[in-house]
C-alpha cells in the first residue's frame, strides 16, 4: 500500500501537469473550434524565458509571474496578427497554420537558445515527507498544488468575474454575444492568452523533472491530447479530471504491469522480442 499511495502522488504530479496544458487546449478549442497544435512549443518558449530571468539574477516566483505576464501577452499577439486573418476560413486551414506554428516555435526557440539540455531549478525541495510507511517527495505536491491553484485560479475567473461570463459567452454563442455588446475578437485573444500563461505553467513545473530542451513538452503534449478527449474537449472540469486521471493510471500500469514501464519495445503488446547474435 505504501507503494501504491507514492505513485499516486507521483501520478497527481504528473497529471496536474497534463491538466493544465490539457485546460489549455480545451481554453482554446472552446473559443475558436480548433486544437492549438503548437501549445505545447508555446510553453517551451516561455519556459525558456523564465530560464534566461533565473539566469538574470531574478528569483524563481518573480520569474514565474514575469513569465506568465510574458506568454499571456504572446498568446493574444500571435490571436491578434495570426489566427485572427484566417477567421471564418476551414478549420482545417488554422490547424495548418497552428502546425506552421510549431515548426516556427521550435525553430526559433533553438535558434534563440541552442539544442543543449539545461537544468531548471525548481522552487520545491526533492526531500521526501514521511507518511507512515509511504514517502512522498516535495516537489511532487508542490508540482500538484501549484497546477491545481492555478485551474482553480482560471475557474473562479470565468465564474465570478465580467471578463470571465463574457470569455464563456463569446465561445457558446459569439452571434448573440456581439449583440449584447460583448467584444467577440478580444475575448477569442484573451483565451489564448490564458492559455499560452497554463502552458507556461505546466512548462515550468515539468522542467525541472525532464530537464529543459527545445523538445521537452512534445510527448507532455500527447498526453494533453489524451486527457482533453478522456475529459472532453470542451469540458475544462473534464480536462483537469482527464488529466489527473492519466497521470495515475500511467503510474499504476508503469509500476503494477511491466508491458506499460520503461522497458516496452515496439514489439507492443503481445510481439516477441527477438534476440540476435552479433
Amino acid at each position: 500500500m505504501a507503494q501504491f499511495w507514492q505513485q499516486v502522488v507521483s501520478g497527481l504530479a504528473s497529471g496536474g501537469i497534463y491538466a493544465s496544458l490539457a485546460l489549455a487546449l480545451v481554453i482554446v478549442y472552446r473559443s475558436s473550434g480548433v486544437i492549438n497544435f503548437a501549445q505545447g512549443e508555446m510553453a517551451t518558449f516561455a519556459t525558456f524565458l523564465a530560464w534566461t530571468f533565473l539566469h538574470h539574477g531574478i528569483s524563481f516566483w518573480p520569474a514565474f509571474a514575469l513569465t506568465l505576464a510574458v506568454a499571456f501577452a504572446g498568446g493574444v499577439a500571435l490571436e491578434r496578427v495570426v489566427i485572427r486573418p484566417v477567421e471564418g476560413r476551414p478549420v482545417l486551414t488554422v490547424v495548418i497554420l497552428t502546425i506552421g506554428l510549431l515548426i516556427l516555435i521550435n525553430g526559433a526557440t533553438q535558434w534563440i537558445w541552442g539544442g543543449a539540455v539545461r537544468k531548471f531549478p525548481s522552487p520545491f525541495s526533492t526531500r521526501p515527507i514521511h507518511v507512515g510507511s509511504a514517502a512522498f517527495s516535495i516537489q511532487d505536491i508542490g508540482i500538484v498544488g501549484v497546477c491545481l491553484v492555478a485551474v482553480a485560479l482560471l475557474t473562479l475567473f470565468f465564474r465570478f468575474t465580467k471578463l470571465g461570463l463574457g470569455l464563456r459567452a463569446a465561445a457558446v454563442n459569439p452571434e448573440e454575444s456581439r449583440l449584447v455588446g460583448v467584444r467577440v475578437g478580444w475575448m477569442l485573444a484573451l483565451g489564448w492568452g490564458l492559455s499560452a500563461a497554463l502552458g507556461a505553467v505546466s512548462g515550468m513545473m515539468v522542467a525541472p523533472v525532464v530537464f529543459l530542451d527545445p523538445n521537452m513538452m512534445q510527448g507532455i503534449l500527447l498526453y494533453a491530447f489524451a486527457a482533453a478527449v478522456l475529459g472532453g474537449l470542451e469540458s475544462p472540469v473534464g480536462a483537469v479530471v482527464g488529466g489527473l486521471a492519466l497521470g495515475v493510471l500511467l503510474n499504476l500500469l508503469g509500476t503494477y504491469f511491466s508491458t506499460f514501464g520503461g522497458e516496452m519495445r515496439p514489439t507492443g503488446l503481445f510481439g516477441r522480442t527477438a534476440v540476435r547474435r552479433v
